[in-house]
């Protein structure tokens, strides 16, 4: 069987930045450059890009659809996560570079995004790896949950093990 997206002529793309996204209601929304009504965004339409979250301020390429309902995203094209201030970051850049280190494959323990952490686990391993949510947002990310299968780029901290990079599952099969 062969999933195509059907194609509608009333359908066209724009470029702008998420406002907000709720992984837990299922949706969000998005401004467009070019002004105009906000855009819904909806969890099944970010999950077909391959994300379960989207950082606010994120810039995105949709294709819209308007609705009885107003305008409404049918297909992320792409999604470029947001620029972040250093000198506001709880976290630290690091000076580390990722070029050499692969994506490992995890699974989320567990993600409080109120406390602003939470740990994974390589599969294969019980080792807890920190996961704290300003590299969730470098990487376009703003929530996990638990369960969620993720890859990651894996550095040795002062304290064990912590991700330097997140991704949804799958990037690693367009980006290895």
């Amino acid at each position: 069987m062969n999933e195509t997206t059907s194609v509608s002529e009333s359908d066209f793309c724009i470029v702008g930045r998420v406002k907000w996204f709720d992984a837990v209601k299922g949706f969000g929304f998005v401004v467009a450059d070019t002004g105009g009504p906000d855009i819904l965004l909806h969890a099944n339409v970010l999950r077909n890009f391959g994300q379960g979250s989207v950082a606010d301020n994120s810039e995105v390429e949709l294709r819209v659809q308007q609705t009885d309902r107003g305008l409404q995203a049918v297909e992320v094209l792409s999604l470029t996560p947001p620029t972040l201030d250093p000198e506001t970051s709880a976290l630290p850049i690091m000076d580390v570079n990722l070029d050499g280190i692969g994506l490992t494959p995890a699974r989320v323990k567990w993600f409080d995004k109120a406390k602003g952490f939470g740990f994974a686990n390589a599969y294969g391993t019980s080792e807890d790896i920190f996961l704290h949510v300003e590299v969730l947002h470098r990487c376009g990310l703003a929530d996990l949950q638990s369960g969620e299968a993720v890859c990651l780029r894996i550095v040795e901290g002062d304290r064990g093990k912590l991700a330097a990079e997140v991704h949804a599952w799958d990037y690693a099969t367009t980006n290895t």
